[in-house]
């Protein structure tokens, strides 16, 4: 869980804003609701040009006091520190990449004391293959050559069917799709490209294998609060569209990682980013990924099975109107029990016990969350 540059600000960062990020992070709570990782993107680097010409190292305007300076207030704080590379010559903007000199590089970030390194082969389809495997092996080796925990992100954009071989490769988390845009809901792919947030949780149904403890399918940054502003492309949602885009990624084991000025933040979109209970979903032990266990047209049922027994259920009205919906006990979620006490995870009380199903009403592009615990005899 944690924040990144690249959907609001690009590759214009700075010391001032990443400091001001993290205040923003403990000052709302968020924090305290388990957000720890705050992660530069592309653009932290000194030269914008090829690894063939140029050292790698940190632009000394942006960040006069260097990276160092920000992983230790990070870590004063109870924060961690993430940073962009790429195994390129050069990175996605066009800034110095590793291009071979892994090793190096995996020292540099360690001392400096990086925690995550986000690794960007920058999304060609097509390319890659075999030698996009083992540019990501090198550099998850020469991370562990260095004796510092540092979480290794795959980020191919679901290319070269990457959630194959990304934990294999060394990766703890893997881009499933191309990048996001900040939309709910657009008719084909924004500018035949972006995904936006119904179609990255279509590109997840079915890969629920391949994620779990130690690796993870990745569903993309959270584009919540960003309102059609920023670097990433797209019109913007409502706040409860934003809202259901949350309950989906954490229900789906996706890592979270925001990707919008947390510094303007409304009590909704806080709210919102801080229920510890839909949270909880994200973060349960056993790290299963929801499954798609029923569809109706617009109409869909995940179910997400918890280490403590209960199920963690998303019922998401993709539609334009108000629908009723329902979830089986055993039909959809396999209980062997014929009634369970229902919880509303955003309401924050108890619906009561139900036999055999439970239904509700379902608001247009909303998804109401529940946690199902299983009724014992007596």
């Amino acid at each position: 869980m944690g924040w990144n540059s690249w959907n609001v600000y690009g590759d214009d960062i700075d010391e001032e804003k990443i400091l001001r990020t993290a205040d923003a992070i403990i000052d709302s709570g968020m924090r305290d609701a388990g957000w720890e990782y705050v992660m530069l993107d592309d653009g932290w680097q000194k030269i914008r040009g090829s690894r063939f010409l140029n050292e790698l190292d940190y632009d000394p305007e942006k960040f006069p006091r260097g990276i160092s300076y920000l992983a230790d207030h990070m870590h004063e704080r109870g924060l961690k520190l993430g940073i962009y590379s790429g195994p390129g010559v050069e990175t996605c903007a066009g800034y110095t990449g590793s291009g071979g000199h892994e090793r190096e590089d995996a020292e540099l970030f360690a001392s400096w004391g990086v925690d995550h390194l986000k690794y960007d082969s920058c999304c060609w389809p097509g390319k890659g293959g075999q030698d996009v495997i083992e540019l990501h092996r090198t550099m998850s080796e020469a991370l562990k050559a260095t004796g510092r925990d540092i979480v290794l992100h795959v980020c191919h954009c679901g290319w070269d069917d990457v959630w194959e071989w990304a934990r294999e490769a060394g990766g703890h988390h893997w881009r499933i799709g191309q990048d996001i845009c900040d939309d709910f809901d657009l008719p084909g792919h924004r500018e035949s490209y972006y995904f936006d947030v119904l179609d990255m949780i279509d590109r997840g149904v079915g890969l629920e294998e391949y994620s779990g403890p130690g690796g993870w399918n990745d569903f993309d940054m959270l584009v919540v609060n960003l309102n059609g502003e920023g670097a990433l492309v797209g019109d913007g949602a409502t706040p409860e569209e934003y809202r259901t885009h949350f309950s989906m990624w954490a229900i789906l084991s996706s890592p979270l990682i925001i990707g919008s000025d947390l510094t303007r933040m409304d009590g909704y979109t806080i709210e919102t980013l801080t229920n510890t209970e839909v949270i909880a979903l994200n973060q349960d032990p056993l790290g299963r990924q929801a499954a798609r266990v029923r569809k109706d047209g617009d109409l869909e049922v995940f179910a997400k099975p918890l280490a403590n027994g209960d199920q963690g259920v998303a019922l998401l009205n993709r539609g334009p109107t108000d629908a009723e919906m329902e979830v089986a006990w055993q039909e959809d979620l396999g209980l062997d029990a014929a009634a369970a006490v229902v919880r509303d995870l955003w309401a924050h009380r108890d619906l009561g016990v139900s036999t055999g199903r439970f239904a509700t009403t379902v608001r247009s592009h909303e998804a109401t969350i529940l946690r199902v615990t299983p009724q014992t005899s007596g």
